[in-house]
């Protein structure tokens, strides 16, 4: 069984809940990504921040991002995937809460990220598309 440690991208990078989300965003560029998880003084993942949310949550509403705080935007409990959990799983969680990066944690500790390229380089080819199709369908 393939599991999401094994395709996953390691060393995932966070941003701190007490940075800004200029801050963020600085990091998103340099490591040209999409997404940051947020993570807590306690190590722990807090939740997601995409570069739409600070668009349409921060800069959108008149907020300005130097000093908006990313912890502002990690609501709720974040959608991940256990290190252990299969491919299987994630695709079935990445397709019922309609995401397309899953933060992998092993315990409490993020230990990388799971994407729709990390499953598509590495699952057959008809169940990535159903992956996508199911994503990219409209609510």
């Amino acid at each position: 069984m393939t599991t999401a440690r094994d395709i996953m991208t390691g060393s995932a990078e966070c941003v701190g809940e007490n940075e800004t989300l200029a801050d963020a965003a600085r990091k998103m560029l340099q490591l040209d990504v999409g997404s940051l998880p947020i993570c807590g003084e306690d190590k722990r993942l807090k939740g997601m921040v995409t570069d739409r949310d600070i668009v349409i949550k921060c800069i959108a509403q008149g907020q300005d991002p130097s000093s908006t705080r990313a912890g502002a935007l990690g609501q709720g409990k974040p959608v991940t995937i256990g290190a252990e959990d299969s491919v299987e799983e994630a695709i079935n969680t990445m397709q019922e809460h309609r995401v397309r990066r899953l933060p992998v944690i092993d315990g409490h500790e993020l230990v990388g990220m799971l994407s729709q390229a990390d499953i598509a380089k590495n699952h057959p080819e008809d169940r990535v598309g159903e992956l996508l199709k199911f994503i990219s369908m409209e609510y």
